[in-house]
């Protein structure tokens, strides 16, 4: 659509007060949820994580085998669709697209239901329900996800149906486009996993992709550079390595590092080599650019409330909210209990990240990190999950090594047990490989910054 005939629908554009509203009070709802903090019991969160630690704390031991049985239902639901042949069950949308699925994801959704019986009964093999392992997949990761997910896919309607990625795509898309090569709508993912959480990110990233908002490339690059850990879970490393009492300056050294890293990685492979195409059974649509002579503000506003006209029905936007929160539920969570607890198991009882950190020994003693040997598992563990190099780094004596490693664990953003899982069962175009690969890359840029940076603090 060219520039003249987009302005001319602007100029003949009418729209009454209730249709303003209608963009308004929706949008605002949800940037009160999933963007705006709030400080509970000290903790820094949003709206959203409110009501998830809320619902977590009150049905927390519950859960395990609440999820036990979902994941166990995931299976059973997988060889039923099999085994029916009547087309209004097999062609049924819903059921389909949740247990009409290949031979491979049907083995890790019953390697994730054994896995999570035998840690919930505390039986089996040590190696999968010890609590280094299962147990830190079903007792600590699975709860969060759970509530998490709930919320976010019921009110993530809020933030993608109403007009509100279209209005902040207009307003911001001169500052997102040149400096990261994305639409200005990236900024809310960005925001989303800033203020809440990494995965929420992650989730809002892949149902812009799969509506036809984001090109293949821009969707593999907003999740693996835009998904950035919350600042609670920020203070969470830092009270777990004991640098707490610079939460500031460490914070900041990630804000740096994780900038930088976005505009550096995007412009080499693999996610320089992803095509511009869009989700192919949906197409583009999107179109931010901005007639002349109009100002970006009034055309986002216009935009926004033609997107939130669309919506004819509360029941509809509710429907697609619940079939989310079944798809992440009976997709996602078995998943991440079989791949979670197997890349912990290697972690944990392998030296392959062991081996794997080597080569980071001599560049951690060219940037003068003390303590190399022992930091360098830490560079390369956070890939199976983000704890972990918390974990190895909370051993070390040197408070400078410390920061590093914490800084290292908060930028890799892209580890297996949550982000990982959730973005090879994605449409988005990224495999197990690309993602090690982005993983490193991200190591390799945000390391030398994150060592200046602490140079500069501990001097």
């Amino acid at each position: 659509m060219d520039a003249e005939k987009r302005e001319e629908e602007y100029i003949t554009q009418n729209y009454t007060p209730g249709q303003l509203v209608k963009f308004l009070v929706p949008s605002i709802i949800g940037v009160l949820l999933f963007l705006v903090p709030v400080s509970v019991n000290g903790t820094v969160t949003i709206g959203l994580g409110v009501m998830a630690d809320g619902l977590q704390a009150a049905i927390e031991e519950y859960i395990p085998l609440f999820m036990t049985i979902i994941i166990w239902l995931s299976v059973v639901g997988a060889f039923v669709i099999k085994a029916i042949s009547h087309p209004s069950i097999r062609n049924h949308k819903f059921l389909s697209s949740l247990f009409d699925i290949s031979a491979f994801w049907i083995i890790l959704r019953i390697l994730g239901a054994v896995f999570a019986t035998l840690t919930l009964a505390g039986a089996g093999p040590e190696i999968i329900s010890s609590e280094l392992t299962g147990q830190v997949v079903l007792f600590d990761l699975i709860p969060v996800l759970m509530v998490w997910f709930l919320f976010a896919s019921l009110f993530m309607p809020l933030l993608l149906e109403f007009g509100l990625m279209d209005f902040i795509g207009a307003v911001v898309r001169k500052v997102m486009n040149p400096l990261f090569k994305l639409p200005g709508r990236s900024s809310v993912d960005a925001l989303a996993s800033w203020m809440g959480s990494g995965t929420v990110g992650v989730l809002l990233t892949t149902q812009q992709y799969e509506g036809g908002y984001y090109s293949k490339r821009e969707a593999a690059v907003v999740a693996t550079n835009f998904s950035i850990a919350s600042i609670a879970f920020s203070l969470v490393i830092a009270r777990l390595i004991d640098i707490d009492d610079m939460f500031v300056q460490f914070y900041f050294t990630v804000a740096v590092c994780g900038v930088i890293a976005a505009v550096i990685c995007p412009r080499i492979p693999p996610l320089s080599r992803k095509k511009n195409t869009y989700y192919e059974p949906v197409g583009k649509q999107i179109d931010e650019a901005v007639p002349e002579g109009i100002t970006s503000f009034r055309w986002g506003v216009d935009q926004a409330v033609k997107k939130a006209d669309q919506v004819k029905s509360a029941k509809d936007v509710i429907s697609r909210g619940i079939f989310n929160v079944a798809d992440i539920w009976l997709g996602l969570i078995p998943l991440v209990m079989a791949i979670g607890t197997i890349a912990l198991i290697i972690a944990e009882f392998t030296p392959v990240f062991t081996y794997l950190s080597y080569p980071f020994i001599p560049l951690l003693n060219l940037l003068q990190i003390p303590e190399a040997a022992e930091a360098a598992p830490a560079m390369i563990v956070g890939f199976a999950d983000m704890f972990l190099p918390a974990v190895v780094g909370a051993g070390i004596e040197p408070e400078l090594t410390r920061f590093v490693i914490g800084v290292m664990s908060l930028t890799q953003l892209v580890y297996m047990s949550e982000i990982g899982i959730l973005l090879i069962k994605s449409k988005i175009p990224l495999n197990l490989l690309e993602l090690f690969v982005i993983f490193l890359q991200r190591t390799v840029v945000t390391l030398p910054i994150a060592a200046l940076m602490a140079h500069l603090l501990f001097f």
